[in-house]
C-alpha cells in the first residue's frame, strides 16, 4: 500500500496539474471504485460536474480535493492559469505551515473529493503540458489534444475530464489494478469535536445553509451533499483560528471519512510531545502503534521497519515499557526517513506506485532493511531476519535490534 511520502508526491503533483481546473464530465468505468460514494455512480458524477478542483490535501495516507462552484466572472483558462478560490490557497512546500487568517470573509467548501489509493491505486493527470506518461504519435488536433491524450489505461476506473486546468490537462485518471483503492464526493466537518469552527458551522444566523450543518460530528452537511445542487454549496465561515486539517490547504475541514484519522509526523501542527505520551499510554508492540492511524498517520509496514532499523529498536518492544526518548527516537526517525523517501518520489517495486507522470519513485534502493531477509546490515553485517507479523512480515537486524526478554 502506498505509504505517506508516495501519496504527497501524488497530491503535489496534482497541486501543481489540475488545482483550479473545473469538472466538465466524470466517466465510470467500474462501479466499484465509487463504492464509498452515497447515491453511485449518477451521483458521484452529479456532484462533480460544474465543481472547481480547489486545492489537493493530504493526512496521512489520504487525499482529496475540496470543490467549489466557479465565479459568475470565471473563464476557461488556458494553460498557465490557475481558477482562484475563495477560501483555499496553493500548497506550501512539505513540511511548511501557514496560519488560517483570524477571519474569513469568505465561505467554505462544504465538500470534497476523497481519494483512497488502497493496494495499486493510481491518480494519472493526462494531457499536461509538463509531460504525458503515456504513448503517443505526438500530433496536435484542432482543440490541441493529442492522440496519447484520450489513452486508456487497461485498469482505467474513473476519469474526470477536466477544463482550465493550469498544466492544460485535459483528463484526471483514476487506475487501480486491484481494486482496493475508491473514490467518493464527502461532506466536509471540522476537524475535531471541539473545533472554533463547529459553533461557527453550526449557527442558525450565519446562514440558511446552517440549518443544513446543525451537527458537526454527525455528517454536518449530509443533506446539501444530497443534492447535486448543493453539493457543492459553501459552508459560512465566521471567526476561525483552528490549524489547517491537512497539508495543501488552510482549511480547518476535513471530509467525514478521515475525521477520525490523526495527523502524521510531517505535519507541522503535529504535537510531538503529546503524541510521545499517547504510545507510550497504549499496551502493544511499538510497531503495532506506529501503524495505527489513529494514533499517527502515514506511516506503514515499510517506513515502520526502516524507522525501527535506524532507531535500533526491536517491532516487539512494548509501548508502556519504553522511555519517552526511546519513543522520540523511533518518532523522529520515522520522519527522517519519509523526507527521505519523499525527495525521491517515494518507494515503487514494481509500476503499480507512481506519480501523477507515471513515474516510479526510487527509494527502494536505499532500504536498509525492508526487504532484505538473509542480506548483510548495512550497519553491522549481521543477517537481517523476516518475522511474521499480522499477516505481512518485519525485517530486522538481530545484533542492532535485539528481540526483547519479555516482548508484547
Amino acid at each position: 500500500m502506498p505509504e505517506l511520502p508516495e501519496v504527497e508526491t501524488v497530491r503535489d503533483g496534482l497541486d501543481r496539474l489540475v488545482v483550479g481546473a473545473v469538472v466538465r464530465d466524470v466517466e465510470v468505468f467500474r462501479e466499484y471504485s465509487v463504492r464509498r460514494h452515497d447515491g453511485g455512480p449518477g451521483s458521484f458524477r452529479d456532484q462533480l460536474v460544474g465543481r472547481r478542483l480547489a486545492a489537493a490535501v493530504r493526512r496521512g495516507k489520504f487525499l482529496w480535493l475540496p470543490l467549489e462552484l466557479p465565479g459568475p466572472g470565471d473563464r476557461a483558462a488556458g494553460p498557465g492559469d490557475r481558477a482562484a478560490g475563495p477560501s483555499i490557497q496553493a500548497s506550501a512546500p512539505p513540511g511548511a505551515g501557514r496560519a488560517l487568517p483570524n477571519t474569513l470573509q469568505t465561505a467554505l467548501p462544504a465538500a470534497a473529493l476523497l481519494a483512497h489509493l488502497g493496494m495499486s491505486g493510481q491518480l494519472l493527470v493526462r494531457g499536461a503540458t509538463t509531460g504525458d506518461p503515456t504513448p503517443g504519435d505526438g500530433a496536435v488536433g484542432p482543440d490541441g489534444a493529442t492522440p496519447a491524450d484520450d489513452w486508456r489505461h487497461p485498469h482505467l476506473r474513473v476519469r474526470l475530464h477536466l477544463t482550465g486546468a493550469p498544466s492544460g490537462a485535459r483528463y484526471l485518471d483514476f487506475v487501480d489494478q486491484r481494486t482496493f483503492g475508491h473514490l467518493s464526493v464527502q461532506d466536509l466537518v471540522p476537524d475535531g469535536a471541539a473545533s472554533p469552527v463547529a459553533s461557527a458551522v453550526a449557527s442558525p444566523v450565519v446562514s440558511p445553509v446552517a440549518s443544513a450543518v446543525a451537527s458537526p460530528v454527525a455528517s454536518p452537511v449530509a443533506s446539501a451533499v444530497a443534492s447535486p445542487v448543493a453539493a457543492a454549496s459553501a459552508l459560512p465561515a465566521a471567526s476561525i483560528t483552528s490549524a489547517p486539517a491537512g497539508h495543501g490547504s488552510d482549511l480547518p475541514l476535513l471530509p467525514e471519512p478521515v475525521a477520525h484519522i490523526a495527523r502524521d509526523l510531517l505535519d507541522p501542527n503535529l504535537d510531538l510531545d503529546s503524541l510521545v505520551r499517547r504510545v507510550r499510554r497504549r499496551r502493544t508492540q511499538i510497531k503495532r502503534a506506529l501503524l495505527d492511524q489513529t494514533v499517527v498517520s502515514g506511516v506503514g509496514n515499510i517506513y515502520a521497519d526502516e524507522a525501527l532499523w535506524r532507531a535500533q529498536v526491536h517491532w516487539a518492544r512494548a509501548t508502556d515499557r519504553l522511555r519517552a526518548a526511546d519513543v522520540r527516537r523511533v518518532l523522529d526517525a520515522a520522519a527522517e526517513v519519509m523526507r527521505e523517501a519523499l525527495a525521491q518520489g517515494g518507494t515503487s517495486f514494481d509500476d503499480l506506485y507512481v506519480n501523477v507522470n507515471g513515474q516510479s519513485g526510487y527509494f527502494d534502493r536505499s532500504l536498509a532493511v525492508y526487504g532484505r531477509e538473509n542480506e548483510e546490515c548495512r550497519r553491522c553485517g549481521a543477517l537481517i531476519r523476516r518475522d511474521p507479523f499480522m499477516n505481512r512480515s518485519s525485517f530486522t537486524c538481530p545484533v542492532c535490534q535485539p528481540r526483547p526478554r519479555t516482548p508484547r
